[in-house]
């Protein structure tokens, strides 16, 4: 058995996710406890500057480099606080705060976000945005800050950091990461199950019956907009004054808007097949407003805004299923942040049926935590030196070691 600490800071950037875990056998055998789970809320000043890059706001790589020691000092102190009452970790996985994602196969769009799709169709509900670049990118990029040797340095613990970057540079978009250790943790051996995170960015991991080569058939992708837009929107709607809709509260007193929720479902993202990858450079500020833009027509309130925003979240993460599975899932299990959102969970089923909508919970694997379970998972993974990316989710063209590792 060995103690890891996993840390993970998502798009919704509300804090840093740490999780104290024990860890014993590799992969089918693989075993974990949760011994401690916290989230440590980011400084307001440092979560505005962490805001602001992912916004695009231009800084200077003097700024950007204490930027980046701000967030491993701070990621270092949540992991030397986790430990309080426990024995002493091993080892930690850091994820850091991913800040810029680009994944491959990319154009530079004419409003200045990144968009994916051919030249002849734009990335975009209008066709007043047009492509710069003819030429796309064959790599992806991912940044994320927080340097893990920072973080081994102030711990005294080694710590395994970047690692998207090893899926990457064999072709695959650094994301997500977490359906190798969804499928050792989570698979049934009669039940097809999607575990769909809800995070800043909606993510799913499709995972068949444990049974006639299942580890081939699994699958997992960037559904679209999962927290991002409706945080945004909050913080928008009360001029600062809250950051999201507690349990989904304020958008359940709204109606949604359908023909605008299928107006945007029109996204030539939602269009795209698996694998593929987004975050905040798409589903950011910039798609708020044009979706405030859009809705103006409507005449909509405030609750109905967020209803129709929340519709979205949870239309888009249904259509994907219905276009790019082999097959519906028996069960979907929800984890991050918007496992918590009530309105959110029931709009789900409502579209899904009978479809059984959970939280990971109830089958024993902490919905708050489970993001920061796995990179503690992958960091230990690493460090045996067992893959711990999955090509089908990826797209990367072969299995390898995530993540560097600093002592």
């Amino acid at each position: 058995m060995t103690y890891v600490i996993g840390l993970i800071s998502g798009t919704s950037v509300d804090g840093i996710d740490a999780a104290l875990v024990d860890i014993s056998g590799t992969d089918l055998d693989l075993k974990i406890e949760l011994l401690a789970g916290v989230t440590y809320p980011y400084p307001a000043e440092l979560r505005e500057r962490i805001l602001a890059v992912c916004a695009g706001e231009s800084i200077s790589m003097a700024e950007l480099a204490e930027l980046d020691d701000a967030i491993a000092i701070a990621f270092a102190q949540a992991a030397q606080n986790i430990q309080n009452g426990h024995k002493p970790a091993s080892l930690i996985g850091s994820h850091g705060q991913t800040v810029y994602h680009r994944p491959p196969g990319e154009w530079r769009m004419g409003n200045g976000e990144w968009g994916i799709g051919k030249k002849t169709t734009p990335y975009s509900r209008t066709d007043a945005i047009t492509c710069v670049s003819t030429t796309p990118h064959s790599l992806g990029y991912s940044l994320q800050l927080g340097r893990g040797a920072v973080i081994a340095h102030l711990t005294g613990i080694t710590t395994i950091s970047n690692f998207r970057a090893a899926d990457i540079a064999v072709g695959g978009q650094g994301a997500p990461l977490v359906p190798r250790v969804d499928a050792y943790l989570l698979s049934h051996p009669q039940e097809g199950r999607c575990i769909q995170n809800i995070g800043g960015i909606g993510n799913v991991a499709y995972i068949p019956p444990r049974r006639d080569n299942w580890l081939e058939k699994i699958l997992g992708w960037d559904t679209g907009p999962g927290n991002s837009l409706l945080d945004l929107a909050v913080h928008h709607l009360t001029a600062g004054a809250k950051t999201y809709d507690e349990n989904g509260d304020w958008a359940a007193s709204g109606t949604p808007c359908h023909p605008l929720v299928e107006q945007w479902l029109n996204q030539d993202y939602f269009h795209l097949p698996p694998p593929k990858s987004t975050g905040r450079e798409l589903f950011g500020v910039a798609y708020l407003h044009q979706c405030l833009k859009d809705a103006e027509i409507y005449q909509l309130s405030s609750a109905d805004l967020l209803a129709t925003l929340t519709e979205l979240t949870a239309a888009s993460i249904v259509q994907n299923y219905r276009t790019f599975l082999p097959q519906m899932p028996q069960q979907v299990f929800l984890c991050g942040g918007g496992s918590r959102n009530l309105y959110l969970k029931h709009r789900l089923q409502i579209l899904l049926q009978s479809i059984s909508v959970l939280t990971t919970d109830e089958v024993g694997l902490s919905a708050d935590f489970k993001e920061a379970i796995a990179f503690a998972v992958l960091a230990y993974w690493r460090n045996l030196g067992i893959p711990g990316n999955l090509p089908a989710a990826t797209g990367a063209s072969q299995e390898v070691l995530l993540g560097e590792i600093n002592r």
